[in-house]
């Protein structure tokens, strides 16, 4: 009765494995720009989330529109990265993520997975300047998934802001909300015109049209107007 193995016996074991090894390890292969547009999709349903329960209206301020919460796409410190804010009346909507030295408030969201970070990907002159103990370095895309360019079109409010702004029923909308550009936006924009919006990350250059993926190295993700609904292209 054989016992062992033969030499053709084993080379074809070790054929096999290192086949299935390959398909393996292609499999879970990093795809940077997927991992990205999933993080951007599920911080944009939490700013949404924000918004919904936290509603700005005030009957004594008559630019509480501007202080709703929203998610903005930055170019800040030569990074391509992005913040969760809202504005407030205490730095006269000026459209910065400001935060006091010693952190009494801030207007930028903490991380719901790390109270000691903040959903912000870079320092600002107004927000932990010369530190990163506040940072969450995963919102800055160029040092994290090697993204180097995003582009935005649609939201029909005149506004080619890079900021996605959401009203308390989770409507979306693009706009500046610094108060001296706030015509764009106001207490209650004509949603019926409000179309779709689409941001594009991009490893290299974005190609136009912005709307739609165009190689390899471009994903798109969707905000459907009125609803809010996003989802990846």
């Amino acid at each position: 009765m054989k016992n062992a193995f033969t030499m053709l016996e084993l080379v074809f074991v070790i054929v096999v494995v290192g086949i299935l090894s390959y398909f393996v390890s292609t499999g879970f292969q990093r795809n940077s720009l997927r991992e990205a547009a999933d993080q951007v999709v599920s911080h944009i349903r939490y700013t949404q989330h924000l918004a919904m329960m936290d509603d700005k209206f005030s009957a004594t301020d008559s630019n509480w529109f501007l202080g709703r919460w929203q998610i903005r796409f930055s170019t800040a410190n030569g990074y391509q990265s992005y913040f969760i804010m809202a504005d407030t009346i205490l730095s006269s909507y000026d459209a910065n993520p400001n935060a006091p030295a010693n952190f009494s408030y801030s207007e930028v969201a903490k991380d719901p997975l790390n109270s000691n970070k903040y959903l912000i990907g870079t320092t600002y002159s107004s927000f932990d300047t010369g530190s990163n103990e506040h940072i969450n370095s995963k919102l800055n895309f160029t040092s994290s998934y090697g993204i180097n360019d995003i582009s935005m079109s649609g939201g029909s409010t005149g506004s080619t802001a890079s900021r996605i702004v959401f009203d308390e029923l989770g409507r979306p909308y693009r706009g500046d909300t610094k108060l001296s550009n706030a015509g764009h936006i106001s207490s209650s924009v004509d949603k019926v015109n409000i179309s779709t919006v689409h941001i594009k990350l991009c490893l290299a250059s974005c190609t136009l049209p912005n709307n739609t993926a165009n190689n390899k190295g471009e994903i798109v993700i969707v905000i459907e107007p009125e609803t809010g609904y996003t989802h990846i292209q």
